[in-house]
């Protein structure tokens, strides 16, 4: 079975006739779910979500289903070994939560269908699919964040700390959203007034050194991106922010409850929902 058709039986199965589901009640389907996005709580919680969507149209884990699921945080090293595994098991579709988990699976597989949500890349800029209307090869999906919001990041930074001059973006520069954003923003500060660097989150000493040195001159801000890393770094980030007074905005609500300036984001606990109707 294909990806359309895939698609075609996660979304349309409460829909069915009681005598095609029967039929199909014979064969247990097997659905992988890599995370590399989020704290590892919140995933849990998502996974919960997206097993109870498909219990709702009519797919028991355990029973007609299967669900396979692997964390793969931010490591890598972690991703390419869980998605080794979950195409190994030859599953009928897998949910991408992140743009990790979508990239390192489109590296593993380009025959097994997968669904990816909670994106905050270009699909079609990163290469991802093809076009938005007909994505083409075998991934298709949601886009959690779109770039328009990171021009919105400054103009608030701007909003709430008026002085602010000179604006550190924090980003991972391996990931193609990071790279995005980072234009994004990079394209928005003239009209505003910034001037624009990047600082690295790949390192956590390295994030520590590069903070330290930007806040050793006046009228800084910064502004942290989407990714996976900038939730392992959270609580350094948001730590440095404050130890260095520099005003900061965010792009979740759980940084603001860690202590946090302000956040400005996309509801993103319906993503579990759209992957498992899709």
């Amino acid at each position: 079975m294909r990806r359309r058709e895939v698609i075609t039986l996660l979304s349309g199965a409460a829909a069915w006739p009681l005598a095609v589901r029967a039929q199909q009640s014979e064969r247990v389907w097997r659905v992988g779910v890599l995370e590399s996005a989020g704290i590892e709580t919140d995933q849990q919680a998502g996974v919960a979500v997206f097993k109870e969507v498909l219990r709702q149209l009519g797919w028991i884990d355990g029973r007609n289903v299967r669900v396979e699921v692997r964390f793969a945080g931010a490591d890598p090293a972690k991703a390419r070994k869980d998605a080794e595994e979950l195409v190994a098991l030859q599953p009928d579709v897998i949910m991408a939560t992140g743009v990790l988990a979508l990239q390192t699976l489109l590296q593993t597989t380009r025959s097994v269908p997968i669904v990816f949500n909670s994106i905050g890349a270009d699909p079609v800029g990163s290469g991802y699919v093809d076009t938005l209307a007909r994505p083409g090869g075998n991934a298709t999906g949601f886009v959690l964040l779109d770039y328009a919001l990171t021009a919105k990041w400054m103009e608030l930074l701007k909003e709430i700390a008026p002085t602010v001059t000179r604006v550190a973006v924090l980003r991972d520069p391996e990931l193609s959203s990071g790279v995005g954003q980072f234009a994004v923003i990079q394209y928005v500060a003239p009209s505003v007034g910034m001037e624009v660097s990047a600082i690295s989150i790949l390192d956590a000493r390295e994030i520590e050194k590069d903070i330290a040195k930007f806040a050793s001159a006046p009228n800084g801000g910064l502004i942290l991106t989407a990714s996976a890393l900038s939730v392992v770094h959270r609580d350094l980030i948001v730590g440095l922010a404050a130890k260095y007074k520099l005003p900061a905005v965010y792009h979740r609500r759980y940084f603001v409850a860690g202590g946090g300036l302000m956040s400005y984001g996309p509801e993103v606990d319906e993503a579990p929902r759209s992957g498992a109707v899709c």
